[in-house]
């Protein structure tokens, strides 16, 4: 069926690449068998499952005995947190940053509750943390640094090889979320990062699936317990269409990755500089430090949850998508200083590798006028 929507919410889920969908469906069909079967098809399944692990190995420069496979980023970042503090006898203290994820904050809440000490970094205006923040930030007890690539609402990136050298240089490990940024942009994983998690549906591979590069010297807990499956730390039967779709969409991004940059960043910038011509419109977050495919922007006086329900064929988000049923204003504006009555006016624009110069200007067009009418209203 065909539809009529204009989808600009890629960081709350990508499309899935054909390429990637022709690659999953012998697996989907008559390769149904069981990864960890001793069977003739059970060890085809295996050596292609060990095929889609080096393919994210290459994408991010690291082993593939150092991929772990989950059922996508929230798993592998629970497996994480709690894994590594679990490790430790006696105190531990993590720090993380305000703006972090719903994953990640949520379960620094939990840890806090069974006696995890845990530092929330602020940010400035830009969504950009302090490094003197963080390094006063450090105790003797600090075990894990964790703070992501790309902000999921706004796009900012963050200087993670400065804070990992900073958390190494304290004696910390050195946690990033890399799903906004997996497959996007250049990751050198092996250089600097001790963990790393992600999720194969921010990047054109298929729900369900996700995983962690967890550096060869590091011992992390588990949290599920089985078959031993994925060397002791996730056990489960392994999902080989989506592992074989993960690994091929790793394969496509690593190739393509610089056309996409270019082409939809031009796009995302086509959008933005004509939005801006809407009097106080205004871009939130580093317009220096920001990934190609973001625009985090504010329509004064303009409510987002009404401006949503204007732009009914317009898919566009006004926060994290994690939180999109909950009627209140975005925690990562508010974060960077924002007031309530400013982050309710916030609209994410996200755009991905099938969106079209065509559909740019229709959403331009349709944005423009709904503004328009709802101040009119307001008046």
């Amino acid at each position: 069926m065909q539809n009529t929507f204009i989808y600009l919410d890629n960081n709350a889920t990508t499309p899935l690449d054909p390429r990637v969908l022709e690659e999953m469906m012998p697996y989907l069909t008559d390769l149904h068998g069981n990864a960890s079967s001793s069977h003739k098809m059970g060890k085809l399944l295996k050596k292609n499952v060990e095929h889609a692990r080096g393919q994210i190995g290459d994408l991010i420069d690291v082993n593939e005995e150092d991929i772990y496979f989950t059922a996508g980023a929230t798993e592998a970042i629970n497996i994480v947190l709690q894994g590594i503090p679990s490790r430790v006898n006696g105190p531990k203290h993590i720090i993380t940053v305000l703006t972090e994820h719903s994953a990640v904050l949520d379960t620094c809440r939990y840890l806090e509750s069974t006696g995890v000490e845990v530092t929330y970094l602020s940010v400035n205006e830009y969504g950009l943390i302090d490094f003197e923040e963080l390094r006063l930030a450090f105790k003797d007890h600090t075990v894990l640094v964790c703070v992501m690539i790309v902000n999921n609402e706004t796009g900012v990136i963050q200087d993670i090889e400065a804070v990992a050298k900073i958390a190494h240089e304290n004696g910390a490990l050195f946690m990033t979320d890399g799903t906004q940024a997996l497959g996007k942009i250049d990751i050198n994983a092996s250089d600097f990062i001790d963990v790393l998690t992600f999720s194969g549906h921010k990047f054109y591979g298929p729900k369900g699936i996700g995983g962690i590069y967890i550096n060869p010297h590091l011992k992390i807990n588990s949290l599920i317990y089985g078959g031993g499956h994925e060397r002791g730390l996730r056990s489960g039967t392994l999902n080989v269409p989506g592992i074989v779709g993960l690994g091929k969409a790793a394969e496509i991004a690593r190739y393509d990755m610089q056309i996409d940059s270019n082409r939809i960043g031009r796009l995302r910038n086509m959008l933005e500089s004509e939005l801006l011509t809407i009097d106080g419109t205004s871009v939130n977050g580093s317009l220096g430090s920001r990934i190609y495919n973001t625009s985090n922007m504010s329509f004064e006086g303009v409510d987002n949850d009404v401006l949503l329900m204007r732009l009914e064929d317009i898919c566009v988000s006004n926060g994290s998508a994690c939180h999109s049923f909950v009627m209140e204003p975005s925690y990562v504006l508010l974060a960077m200083g924002h007031s309530k009555q400013t982050a309710n006016t916030a609209i994410r624009f996200s755009l991905g590798r099938f969106n079209t110069e065509e559909e740019i200007k229709i959403t331009v067009e349709l944005v423009q006028k709904a503004v328009s009418h709802l101040r009119a209203m307001a008046i």
